[in-house]
């Protein structure tokens, strides 16, 4: 997701200096090296995996990066982890986004800020430029708490979407028009918009993968459980995408929910 969102930074007019592991195009200039990349920076850009890779980085922003630089994590990462980034450099924002692989290419992402207003102003020509929506919902940590909210939802809707699919297969509906007139009422959502034919179809080319989204269902979990609130659909979710991951669709988008409830019914 980084390479588009940094290709539409370029566009946009901004001067972009890339680093990654693997080099690739994005319309800017390529550093070697982290160093080399934050050097003269006004604002740094981290779109990372997970916490040890942002925590593995962060040092070398730190040490090399203008001290006025701000810092934009778009990241989903747990709250705790961007509280303590924030505590060790003064100009710091969590950014985590919700689109997956199409809304970045698109540059419709909905980005959950969490930060001072301040900062969050400062970030605005970036956010406006990679995304559609974005809104600052906190302090330091709070967007991550929301990028938690919204797994949550994504996730339980995969798994109620391909319960559907099942249920109306196994009882010789037309999923496809089924699907359609659910798209139509009151249980649409953006999910069955962009999904539902590729569900249907079994096509589970990657936009988001299980992986990915098994982590998400870590930390939404340890949210939970520092915030003393219950989510028992949150915790059913997460055993449910712990189960697709244990089955072998790691690395398949997070609709492959669908081959868990199908073997569970055993179809």
């Amino acid at each position: 997701m980084g390479r588009p969102m940094a290709g539409h930074l370029v566009k946009a007019g901004h001067e972009v200096t890339g680093y990654d592991l693997k080099q690739v195009d994005f319309g800017g200039t390529w550093a070697n090296s982290v160093a080399e990349a934050v050097k003269d920076a006004e604002v740094v850009i981290t779109m990372l995996p997970a916490d040890p890779q942002v925590e593995a980085v962060f040092p070398e922003i730190s040490a090399n990066a203008p001290a006025n630089a701000l810092y934009i994590d778009f990241s989903t990462i747990t709250p705790q982890t961007s509280q303590k980034l924030a505590a060790k450099w003064p100009r710091t924002i969590d950014a985590p986004v919700s689109g997956g692989e199409k809304g970045a290419v698109d540059a419709v992402l909905s980005i959950m800020v969490g930060g001072s207003q301040e900062d969050f102003e400062a970030a605005r020509p970036i956010f406006e430029a990679v995304g559609k929506t974005f809104e600052r919902v906190g302090g330091p940590g709070a967007g991550q708490y929301v990028k938690a909210a919204n797994q949550l939802v994504v996730g339980g809707t995969y798994a109620l979407i391909a319960e559907a699919i099942v249920l109306m297969e196994a009882a010789g509906v037309d999923a496809t028009k089924g699907l359609d007139v659910l798209a139509g009422g009151l249980a649409g959502s953006r999910v069955l918009e962009l999904k539902r034919e590729s569900m249907l179809a079994r096509n589970f080319q990657p936009g988001f993968r299980v992986d990915l989204h098994h982590k998400d269902m870590g930390i939404i979990l340890d949210a939970a459980r520092g915030a003393e609130v219950a989510i028992p659909m949150g915790a059913l979710t997460a055993q449910l995408i712990a189960s697709a991951r244990a089955l072998g669709h790691g690395s398949l988008d997070h609709s492959a929910l669908l081959l868990v409830t199908e073997r569970l019914s055993k179809q």
